[in-house]
């Protein structure tokens, strides 16, 4: 009589994923133990019945209503029962390794050559359906692991999906490298792509067999490394790349080239810029130094007629004012003779006509002063104009710089006259005794001299 198992529990290990229980006779008392990430499943008859998850169960009838009714049985006693019990692992399987069995031949999308490469990676895997896989890879097997030869199963579930793997990868690879137009020499960025679309290939293949992949990975692709269509593009891509480094560094030396440019005529800019308004601050002065030099002359003016005025009112006129230096003179000239005939006639002759000489010497300036007391208007008097000395422009009296050519107006005596060479003054004469040039301008028609300061020749009438 076959032995009814007490006590049934998993004896299985953690990369078995359907393990099935030695012992196929129970009774109502039989316990069944069912661990944590495991299921336990009722196989009679060729059919899958009950499903028990994790705890400790008494075979009752009402704990097995789908075995109860086929083994219909009286209720109550110990009535022994002959059934299959597999014990499912649901937990998920982690770095389950994959790869092609072959190369995967195609034509690289960059460089049209064709190539022949091979992938590899690992995968998690765990049980979404037990009733599923049960029916449609367990069968009449004792269990299922994922390696071959795995606690002496029949099957694998490496050998049943080996196909399946290599004909997605060998399907979409290709087509997810030409889609994305992935360089091959850049095939390492994009594994996390190939790795989405390829699980999404093979996923509907393992759930038709309630198993799930929640995480797939392409870790490694092959590449041709003695292949001479390869060698040919890491030649090319090499050329490429430094051609690349060459206008990168041209168009730096460039935008620096640029900018150096743009610096240098900023500071040009800035120079001129520097150099106006120089010029600008310079005529204002001259134009300043002008208004103050014509101020000073009416002041002037007005103050000797002020005296006049003071004078002729204190009832001074200009014949008094003659005697008085007339008077004064003498009197310095008699002071210079000589006492007790020391000196001689002849001396005090001399100093007397010394003091007579230094009053007629002032009569024409009293003379002169005392003529027209009354001050005319500032707005009737003309004024008195001068001569630039180098550009022969007309300008007020005592004015200290030309409004026409912004040079200094220097004041000359009338034996000098301005060099037009180094524009030093120099005595009149035909050589300047600075630096030698010539002072008598001659016309470049006929050669005849002019005067300085001439614009047009007194012979010919040339221009200047």
């Amino acid at each position: 009589m076959a032995r009814i198992a007490d006590i049934i529990q998993y004896e299985g290990d953690n990369s078995t994923f359907i393990w099935k229980h030695p012992l196929e006779d129970f009774n109502s008392l039989t316990q069944l133990i069912v661990h944590e990430s495991q299921e336990a499943i009722f196989f009679m008859n060729g059919q899958a019945l009950d499903l028990f998850g994790p705890g400790r169960h008494t075979l009752e009838t009402q704990n097995i209503p789908k075995l109860g009714r086929l083994l219909n049985r009286a209720t109550g006693g110990n009535t022994p029962f002959h059934c299959e019990v597999y014990f499912i692992n649901k937990t998920v399987q982690m770095a389950i390794k994959w790869g092609t069995d072959s190369k995967v031949r195609f034509i690289e999308p960059t460089y049209g050559v064709p190539l022949e490469i091979g992938a590899s990676g690992e995968l998690n895997l765990t049980v979404s359906d037990s009733r599923k896989l049960l029916i449609k890879l367990v069968g009449t097997t004792n269990g299922i692991a994922w390696n071959d030869g795995s606690s002496g199963f029949t099957k694998s579930l490496l050998a049943s999906f080996r196909p399946l793997i290599s004909t997605a990868v060998k399907t979409k690879l290709p087509h997810c490298i030409k889609e994305n137009s992935i360089n091959i020499l850049e095939i390492d960025e994009n594994l996390s792509l190939l790795s989405s679309v390829l699980h999404s290939s093979i996923l509907p293949g393992f759930e038709e067999y309630g198993l799930t992949i929640p995480e797939f990975y392409v870790t490694t692709v092959v590449l041709p490394e003695n292949d001479m269509n390869y060698k040919r593009i890491r030649e090319l891509h090499t050329v490429s790349l430094q051609t690349k480094m060459v206008e990168a560094e041209t168009t730096v030396k460039t935008a620096m080239a640029e900018s150096a440019a743009a610096i240098t005529v900023a500071q040009r800019r800035a120079i001129l810029e520097e150099e106006e308004t120089a010029t600008e601050r310079t005529r204002r002065e001259a134009e300043r130094d002008l208004i103050r030099a014509q101020a000073e002359a009416q002041a002037a003016k007005l103050s000797g007629f002020t005296e006049a005025e003071v004078m002729r009112a204190k009832g001074y006129t200009e014949r008094d004012v003659l005697q008085a230096d007339v008077q004064k003179a003498y009197a310095e000239g008699i002071g210079n003779m000589t006492v007790g005939g020391s000196g001689g006639a002849v001396g005090d002759i001399l100093g007397l006509g010394v003091g007579i000489a230094a009053a007629g010497a002032v009569a024409p300036q009293m003379s002169e002063m005392f003529r027209g007391i009354t001050p005319p208007t500032p707005a009737t008097t003309p004024a008195t104009t001068v001569l630039c000395p180098h550009c022969n422009s007309e300008l007020p009296e005592n004015a200290k710089f030309c409004l026409s050519c912004g040079n200094k107006v220097e004041i000359l005596a009338e034996h000098e006259m301005l060099c037009p060479a180094c524009g030093q003054k120099t005595p009149k004469g035909k050589f300047c005794m600075e630096c030698g040039a010539p002072l008598v301008a001659k016309c470049a028609k006929c050669g005849a001299e002019l005067p300085q300061g001439a614009k047009f020749c007194l012979e010919c009438g040339e221009k200047l």
